[in-house]
């Protein structure tokens, strides 16, 4: 594969056959996904379908047996985490992933870590590059911040928020990392109406007016049908339908796989 392909292909992210396996228990079976530099890609599925085993494939905690994942032009199938994140994909997580006794700010900023090139000296006498970087990364932070309209828990430490908040913070700590491309993993679950409505209108806001490309991992049927560009649809593994949202709710597979009477 090579890079003069993708961009004439204008895939920014590629899954190519992918294959995964715990012991005897398959969970992804030749997999191929193309997500391009812009919109919202969603990935449905039952329970145990393979859509988080996509996501850990995708950002390096699980690697395949088989395939490829090609990233903006780089394999990065067999890179870690770090660098995968460094290469420009963040994520947000089913289970909030914050520090619970650091602020909102502090959480943002936690996000900024691993774009400081400062040296030991440097870090250590807060001169020269940290000086500016910590400028820098701060004005990013508040930028999230007012886009997310979380001023007024900025100072709040993320254990004492409500959950829809705490929420909203791990998508503000994803977005600090300014993200090629950005990964939501049920970013909905758990929330009440409210704050569904909330969260789904910054997760169009970001592909809009961001530009960021979007994988979204959600059981709210609805919303999905609502603001995804496109939808694959998962079952035991396997990729059953892919198309757009109009075509997925009437397709016989997916009706029968998940999606039954709820569209």
């Amino acid at each position: 594969m090579n890079d003069k392909n993708l961009n004439e292909e204008e895939a920014l992210l590629r899954l190519e056959d992918i294959h995964l396996s715990f012991g005897g228990v398959t969970a992804l079976y030749d997999v191929s996904i193309e997500v391009e530099s812009e919109g919202i890609f969603a990935i449905i599925g039952p329970n145990g379908a393979g859509k988080t085993c996509i996501f850990n494939v995708i950002n390096g905690f699980y690697r395949p047996q088989r395939g490829q994942v090609i990233f903006d032009g780089i394999d990065i199938t067999r890179l870690r985490s770090a660098k995968i994140a460094r290469l420009g994909i963040a994520r947000t997580f089913q289970n909030i992933e914050l520090y619970t006794g650091l602020t909102t700010v502090e959480n943002l900023m936690a996000a900024r870590h691993m774009l400081f090139k400062d040296t030991i000296i440097e870090g250590a006498w807060y001169f020269g590059r940290t000086l500016n970087q910590e400028v820098a990364h701060r004005k990013v932070v508040e930028e999230v911040i007012d886009f997310l309209e979380i001023e007024n828990i900025r100072k709040v430490e993320a254990g004492l928020l409500p959950y829809g908040l705490r929420k909203r913070v791990e998508l503000g700590r994803a977005l600090a990392m300014e993200p090629k491309l950005l990964l939501l993993d049920e970013p909905m679950a758990g929330m009440n109406m409210e704050e569904k409505e909330d969260m789904a209108r910054f997760v169009v806001d970001i592909s809009q007016e961001k530009k960021i490309p979007i994988i979204l991992v959600e059981h709210e049927m609805d919303v999905v049908m609502d603001i995804a560009d496109k939808v694959m649809a998962l079952d035991f593994g396997t990729k059953i339908a892919e198309g757009l949202p109009e075509d997925i709710k009437t397709n016989e597979a997916v009706i029968k796989a998940y999606l039954g009477d709820e569209i």
